[in-house]
């Protein structure tokens, strides 16, 4: 209802409810006490008196969302005024304004107006904006005042975050002091109009976080931050104000965005069945959107080892510092600018830096914004400033760049200035590569033909009774399995420092079962002590294991020269009589399934441990897929194939089955089917095909298994048949994913990383393998808190037995048991 009739001051407004219904307007001559709430008309938000954490005992007046259970509020009037009892009154007065009396009948806040009103009325709407407004005035939105214009912590959808630039007023958020004291604390969020805007977080005058500049489609520094089914936002730029907000595309959904008292600017979403508020998103997702984090010119990517690298031509301006992994200095060019000659190198995929001094127009096309900065000796570099429709519009810098970020995808190409020798070598780099390379190249090639005839002449004649393994000592050749129909044919020779049988002998205590640390088809696997004290791991081919041969061969072809900390390292090997050994670095904490799959190891890993485990295992194969020298596809990824070091870091392991290719290759087919049942992808269990999709696929499953804590093979539920893949799923789609979660991990969990990495690994495990991501995908999706597309129905949602051999399929058959080890089946087509 709109008005309520004349009340005495003693009168109860909570009595006035249950007559008249729902109350979201108050007059001049009415009031609401503590005790009393204010009801949107839409009955979305409530206001009232309320007393902020579990201790306090100050009372506010403020907006909350009527449907969730806990008082939360998103905005609050009186933040640094409580009153100390609970005898507040809030009330209109003419000439048009909102004031809260205390029990003394003294203001203790009000609002402001720049008109006189003789009818007055505060309303709540159903946005949650409470407003002064004349209610004579034909037009219900000129408000006098408004409470969307004064946020607090929370930016609700519709709020203006920015600078109305007639007026000088700017909306801005402010967290609280502390979870039970929401006076105003140290960090701010900004719509910041210097330049060209930018959302960023400060704490007291220093900047801390930094969204970067917007771009036409999102903000160039959160590529993850998209319009999708859940909100829309955008930000608005003309001659009367500058700003950013949202509106919610789901009406139905509770979210917003709030500033923590600690500083993280945090989308959050109201989930009904879990009574409480899941973080959907942060703003800054890791270190590297520490501002400033690498210093100018430097440029930070999370998934290398450091953080922090000087982009090309350029240096660590205190290269001592850089030593200390301290980046802060930044980089500096390696040549100087000379204003006249300079010119501009092109750098991808990069979050654009800080715009604060930047000049831009929207009518330029990208040669004239070239011109116009290699005009300015001030102007560093520039780019597009709206990258749709292939860009249009011209941003340029004046003064350093800071605040660069590598971005794997979604990142913005930017023209730096850079002096006139340094364009010339970068120009000059691919012509002259060519040259020198055809000067050499054409007399070695010669020379090589002849050597190669000779030496094939040699092998020729070996080649019926020797072994092809060893080409020359410590060199193995390039191996082609008959049995498979793709191209598996790289004759590449690996060089690998050759350790002697006789050393390995002594490390191992002759190979003794008391230093046996794990067995599969190629043969043993044995700790050993190196004379010089080195701990190594020697996986020693069985003289009866075909299987370990072909493992063997493929082991060294595909990893001899991979180096990543989170691929297991090869060290050397041994070739000596019958004997074949590789030899790798030992980690004491063995497989990752050792821990996770038992009752009481499990217990030794929580969450954070586990959530690092599973990103590492993401890089590594990210860095197997995208990085590598050639494109390897592991083919057996599962828990017992990650290592786990002292640290617990993951390494993964076990090469023997994986294939490398060339190029643009990204899959085969193939009739020699091998892998481990329960991680294998539908379509190369059952028709061998496979690509980097099918690792995909097995890192999926084991997501789910690191936070269930249980086999996917082995696993049984009393209420239904399906295996850990459909169990997983069918709670997802139910919102009930932490029901998957490992009873070890409840008091160590982030509820918004385990629920975003369950939606993550059902993603990696669906049907088709267009629909799974890349691992570089992953790895952002596990990072960025970004929105997650919705995961379809898995692969191999349940599992029957098809005369005798183990198949997979949609029935709801009881599933059948099976050995764990790796397999080999040969498909008959």
């Amino acid at each position: 209802m709109d008005t309520f009739p004349f009340i005495l001051l003693l009168c109860s407004i909570s009595f006035l409810q249950k007559v008249y219904g729902q109350v979201d307007t108050i007059t001049t001559t009415q009031f609401i006490k503590d005790g009393d709430t204010i009801i949107s008309s839409g009955g979305t938000f409530e206001l009232g008196f309320f007393s902020p954490g579990d201790t306090s005992t100050n009372r506010y007046v403020g907006i909350w969302y009527k449907k969730t259970s806990a008082v939360n509020p998103v905005w609050v009037a009186n933040r640094i005024s409580p009153l100390n009892n609970k005898l507040g009154v809030l009330k209109v007065i003419q000439p048009g304004l909102i004031v809260l009396l205390n029990d003394t009948y003294a203001t203790v806040w009000s609002t402001n107006s720049s008109r006189s009103v003789h009818n007055p009325v505060a309303q709540l709407l159903d946005t949650g904006n409470f407003v002064v407004r004349d209610a004579n005035d034909p037009n219900p939105e000129n408000f006098l005042w408004q409470s969307f214009d004064y946020p607090s912590d929370t930016l609700l959808a519709g709020v203006k975050l920015g600078m109305d630039l007639v007026t000088g007023l700017e909306r801005y958020l402010s967290s609280w002091r502390s979870s039970d004291d929401p006076a105003p604390g140290d960090y701010t969020y900004h719509c910041d109009p210097t330049g060209y805007p930018q959302n960023l977080m400060r704490k007291g005058t220093n900047v801390t976080f930094r969204a970067g500049p917007w771009n036409g489609l999102r903000w160039s520094g959160a590529p993850n931050m998209v319009n999708n089914s859940i909100i829309s936002f955008g930000m608005v730029m003309n001659s009367r104000e500058i700003y950013y907000d949202y509106e919610l595309v789901n009406k139905s959904v509770i979210s917003t965005l709030v500033i923590k008292p600690y500083g993280k600017a945090m989308r959050i979403i109201w989930i009904g069945k879990a009574q409480g508020w899941v973080n959907y998103h942060s703003a800054d997702a890791d270190d590297c959107d520490t501002y400033k984090f690498c210093g100018a010119y430097g440029t930070c990517n999370i998934l290398s080892d450091p953080f922090c690298q000087c982009l090309g031509k350029f240096e660590p301006k205190h290269p001592d510092d850089w030593k200390r992994s301290d980046w802060s200095s930044g980089c500096v060019r390696k040549r100087a600018l000379n204003c006249t000659g300079d010119g501009f190198l092109t750098y991808t995929g990069v979050k654009l830096p800080d715009t604060r001094f930047s000049w831009f127009n929207e009518t330029m096309t990208l040669d004239e914004c070239r011109e116009v900065c290699l005009r300015n000796c001030s102007c560093m570099g520039y780019t597009n400033l709206d990258i749709r429709n292939g860009g249009s519009g011209c941003l340029l810098w004046i003064g350093e760049l800071v605040d660069i970020r590598q971005l794997s995808q979604s990142g913005q190409d930017i023209y730096i200035r850079m002096s006139a020798s340094d364009i010339a070598s970068a120009g000059s780099n691919s012509k002259g590569k060519k040259t020198v390379i055809l000067a050499i190249a054409l007399p070695l090639l010669f020379a090589l033909i002849l050597l190669g005839l000779g030496v094939g002449l040699v092998l020729c004649k070996r080649k019926r009774r020797a072994d092809p393994v060893v080409t020359t000592r410590g060199r193995l050749g390039g191996y082609n399995n008959k049995k498979d129909n793709s191209n598996q044919s790289h004759h590449e020779d690996f060089e690998l420092p050759l350790l002697d049988l006789f050393a390995l002998t002594n490390a191992t205590d002759n190979f003794s079962s008391a230093n046996k640390i794990g067995e599969g088809g190629f043969g043993q696997v044995y700790r050993g002590v190196l004379e010089g004290g080195q701990e190594v791991a020697v996986k020693r081919l069985s003289e009866t294991s075909k299987q370990g041969l072909d493992e063997f061969k493929n082991e060294v072809n595909c990893i001899a020269k991979l180096q990543h900390r989170n691929l297991v390292k090869l060290l050397g090997c041994c070739i000596e009589g019958e004997e074949s050994m590789l030899v790798y670095e030992y980690l004491p904490n063995k497989s990752l399934d050792l821990y996770i799959f038992d009752e009481e190891r499990s217990a030794l890993l929580d969450w954070p441990k586990r959530f690092n485990i599973i990103n590492g295992i993401a890089r590594g194969l990210m860095y197997l897929h995208q990085d590598s020298r050639l494109r390897i596809i592991h083919r057996d990824l599962k828990a017992s194939n990650v290592l786990l070091d002292i640290e617990m870091n993951p390494k993964i392991s076990d090469f023997g089955m994986a294939r490398s290719f060339g190029g643009d290759e990204t899959g085969a087919n193939t009739r020699r089917v091998v892998g481990t049942y329960g991680y294998m992808s539908p379509e190369y269990a059952v028709d061998g095909i496979f690509s980097t999709k099918s690792d995909v696929f097995s890192f999926g499953v084991l997501v789910l298994e690191i936070v269930c804590g249980k086999k996917n093979r082995r696993f049984v539920h009393p209420d239904h048949h399906l295996n850990l893949l459909g169990h997983a799923y069918m709670l997802h789609k139910e919102g009930r994913p932490l029901e998957l979660v490992d009873p070890n991990l409840v008091d160590s969990c982030y509820i918004s990383e385990v629920v975003r990495s369950i939606h993550v690994g059902l993603l990696c495990v669906q049907q088709n393998p267009e629909d799974r991501p890349s691992m570089s995908n992953v790895i952002m999706m596990l990072s960025n808190e970004g929105i997650l597309p919705p995961a379809k129905h898995p692969g191999f949602f349940n599992e029957r037995k098809v005369e005798g051999v183990d198949q997979f399929s949609w029935s709801t058959q009881t599933p059948s048991s099976i050995n764990e080890v790796t397999i080999t089946l040969l498909d008959a087509r």
